[in-house]
């Protein structure tokens, strides 16, 4: 799989309870780290920005979680809900010697386990980055949400393809497309998939929101507009509601906007986290 985009990243990997854990990294390994959570995608929507994070002195690491992406293991109903998932992230932080203050950034469903460890103290949030990620009651968005209640795979790789060709906007080509799906043709990951869409449950970021407002953490949200189920009016209300945080919108751009904008993003991202 060639996870197409011209980069200097490379992937490397980690044992964590056991099993692979599968990460893109880039630049020196000595840099302050920026870790990166994805959602209902993989690792791959991180991968257009990684150079932009290397190149302002960081150190980005885009874990695939369990069961998902290239990562080992398998997701359950149980291990796939976002505080279980925010437990495996600390126990993979510390398979990293991860110490200190740690920079966050979310995207989907990864955005509400990166806000869980900031609102629970989990780890050392230095600064908080949430791109298109689920907020409040945004989600589950139903192509996520027809899976709940599954009891099979079936469906999930078509649906997959046609989630990624809708939200890649202008940028998508079959050889993008292809690219983002890859990781469903396995089917333990269809069922880690499967898992993750049972788990999905706005009570996990509608409970954080008290914990938010009192945290003084620096807060980056970046948002493409064309997002249809986490819409740009859930960020709007997260920048006017929760401390510290500004907004960047990111016109003709769909829910990977990383895809549509990424030396912009990139260089935001760097510079919120470098600072």
């Amino acid at each position: 799989m060639s996870e197409g985009t011209e980069t200097t990243a490379v992937r490397r990997a980690v044992q964590v309870d056991g099993e692979k854990a599968s990460y893109l990294t880039a630049g020196r390994q000595d840099g302050r780290p920026v870790l990166l959570l994805h959602g209902t995608y993989w690792s791959r929507v991180w991968l257009p920005v990684l150079d932009h994070l290397a190149d302002a002195g960081l150190r980005p690491i885009a874990v695939d979680l369990p069961g998902l992406g290239r990562s080992g293991g398998e997701l359950g109903p149980a291990t796939a809900a976002v505080p279980a998932l925010a437990d495996w992230v600390t126990r993979f932080a510390s398979a990293l010697d991860l110490s200190g203050p740690i920079a966050l950034a979310g995207h989907d469903i990864g955005g509400a386990i990166a806000q869980h460890l900031l609102a629970h103290d989990r780890i050392g949030v230095s600064r908080l980055a949430l791109v298109n990620s689920v907020l409040y009651d945004s989600w589950p968005a139903p192509h996520v949400g027809s899976f709940r209640g599954a009891t099979t795979t079936e469906g999930v790789l078509d649906n997959r393809r046609q989630a990624v060709a809708r939200v890649l906007a202008g940028v998508a080509t079959e050889r993008l497309i292809a690219d983002y799906a890859d990781p469903w043709s396995d089917a333990r990951v269809r069922r880690s998939w499967v898992a993750l869409a049972g788990a999905a449950d706005n009570r996990y970021t509608l409970d954080l929101v008290p914990a938010l407002r009192r945290s003084g953490t620096p807060k980056l949200l970046i948002w493409g507009e064309d997002d249809l189920h986490e819409t740009v009016e859930f960020a709007e209300r997260f920048a006017s509601e929760i401390p510290n945080t500004t907004l960047i919108r990111i016109p003709h751009a769909d829910h990977i906007p990383t895809e549509n904008a990424p030396d912009r993003i990139g260089r935001a991202l760097g510079d919120f986290f470098a600072a």
